[in-house]
């Protein structure tokens, strides 16, 4: 039976927390390309899944996100795309299965990001572009992969040319969202995009469901909530950061908002439309334990 992203969302869902910070925490070099532990290092990475699981997600996302020819070019490995994307959406169903046998209902939405080439710019051709988002989301679907989402996106222009070519190459249900961080009241995307624009090209291209992630925190994309409700009935995603990141007194660049304040905007997160509430960088499995005790108290 076809899983229907829309009946699946009849309740708040829990989604699940970064994951590169988790990856680094198990040995995971800067500027390696994390996808590549999905053949080197795939207990290390399911390790990741089943925390989250643990943690209470109902949805997990798969070590994918920049599993494209493009950005793995930069590794010299643009030829494994297809193959590093397929193997990181089994790892997060070997997770999700592992629940289902002990009782849980846990989904895989496989995560795809951006290519690191701007539309505009006309760095690249559009077909280029349509075919590397294809050969990903062919690869997951074969994975084993729930559905995907188009995940940091920053210009709608890339978010379109995406959705459509995944839409075409898989049958999956796909979550499409864009960063909302500029603006005078940080609800427009980088490029000067807004929510509203975001929900009529998501409804014009197909999508199953539309939301915002990483960028700022959670109060804020209660704003970023709201207005996609607004402008589209789908299914809303959100995945904030653990508020806004600051340079700590040894330099490194920390978010400064803990489990508990993280899992305090949730219930607005839900009034402002949220269908789906998780955590990008900076979040934790803690910061997921505290959105599951909210939600369930919802």
């Amino acid at each position: 039976m076809a899983f229907i992203l829309k009946e699946y969302v009849a309740q708040v869902r829990v989604s699940d927390g970064a994951w590169g910070t988790q990856l680094a925490k198990k040995g995971l070099v800067p500027g390696h390309a994390a996808e590549l532990w999905n053949v080197e290092q795939p207990g290390l990475v399911q390790a990741v899944a089943d925390t989250y699981i643990q943690a209470g997600s109902d949805v997990i996302l798969s070590n994918t996100f920049g599993a494209n020819r493009f950005i793995l070019q930069g590794h010299g490995l643009a030829d494994r795309a297809a193959k590093l994307a397929e193997e990181g959406a089994r790892i997060s169903r070997r997770a999700a299965d592992a629940a289902k046998a002990a009782g849980r209902d846990v989904k895989v939405f496989a995560s795809v990001g951006p290519t690191g080439k701007i539309v505009m710019m006309e760095e690249v051709s559009p077909e280029d572009l349509a075919a590397a988002f294809a050969e990903t989301a062919e690869a997951l679907e074969f994975g084993g992969a729930d559905a995907i989402v188009l995940e940091t996106f920053n210009e709608l222009a890339e978010a379109r040319i995406a959705l459509a070519a995944v839409k075409k190459a898989c049958s999956l249900p796909v979550v499409v969202c864009l960063t909302f961080s500029s603006g005078p009241d940080r609800t427009q995307t980088m490029m000067g995009n807004s929510p509203a624009d975001l929900a009529k090209m998501a409804r014009a291209e197909g999508a199953d469901a539309v939301g915002a992630n990483c960028g700022v925190g959670p109060d804020n994309y209660v704003k970023v909530a709201r207005m996609l409700r607004q402008a589209s009935d789908l299914p809303i995603w959100i995945k904030a950061n653990a508020g806004l990141p600051v340079v700590g007194a040894d330099g490194k660049t920390v978010f400064p908002m803990g489990p508990k304040d993280f899992g305090a905007c949730v219930p607005a997160l839900a009034e402002a439309g949220a269908n789906f509430v998780g955590g990008c960088c900076g979040t934790t499995p803690a910061h997921i334990e505290a959105v599951r005790a909210v939600v369930d108290k919802l």
